[in-house]
């Protein structure tokens, strides 16, 4: 894995712990935008900890991104400024997401993102980390991902597809958002229970 996989969004993995977290997050997603109206909940909230850490630093909320070939960010942004009623663009979206969007697994990217308010302690903390484990642990499933942490730049397609995604729940959103990428080293993660 190297910059290059964070630059475009896409990892070439064929890692059956990779293929199981990613249809299970589709999954998840799906239910929580037809079930929870798109609030965040525990599969999509992973516990973040540390290298050398005993207790997590807490949970962030994380976006699953298409990959580029895939990427639906431009409609992101249409639905975004289409009107100012947030209301609104909030049930667009919703509508939009719980459809067919996390249809297909493999036209996600498997590298994670998450923003962070401008100048965040915590981002800079699990930044300056340079790895990290994301804990996730929901309807009977634990999934361990050992990921390298990369600090998004605004021209990243991922960071733009993150931004896009958030300011559709968010549209106060301010401009200098801090993006992380946390992209998965699958041979050094787990499930349990495991996957065969």
């Amino acid at each position: 894995m190297s910059s290059l996989a964070a630059q475009f969004g896409q990892s070439f993995s064929d890692h059956p712990l990779r293929k199981a977290f990613m249809k299970w997050q589709c999954r998840v997603r799906q239910m929580s935008m037809r079930d929870e109206d798109g609030r965040p909940g525990d599969p999509i909230m992973p516990a973040v900890l540390l290298p050398d850490q005993a207790e997590p630093l807490g949970h962030i909320i994380t976006v699953m991104n298409k990959a580029p070939g895939y990427s639906v960010t431009p409609e992101l942004q249409h639905m975004a400024a289409k009107t100012n009623d947030p209301a609104q663009i909030r049930d667009q979206a919703i509508r939009f997401l719980s459809s067919a969007y996390y249809q297909k697994p493999e036209e996600f990217s498997d590298i994670l993102t998450a923003t962070f308010p401008p100048g965040s302690p915590g981002a800079a903390q699990i930044h300056a980390a340079g790895r990290c484990r994301l804990i996730f642990d929901a309807y009977a499933q634990r999934f361990d991902l050992s990921c390298k942490v990369w600090r998004l730049a605004p021209h990243n397609l991922l960071h733009q597809a993150t931004v896009a995604h958030n300011k559709l729940f968010n549209p106060a959103l301010p401009p200098d958002t801090e993006v992380l990428g946390f992209e998965p080293d699958w041979a050094q993660s787990s499930a349990d229970p495991a996957i065969r």
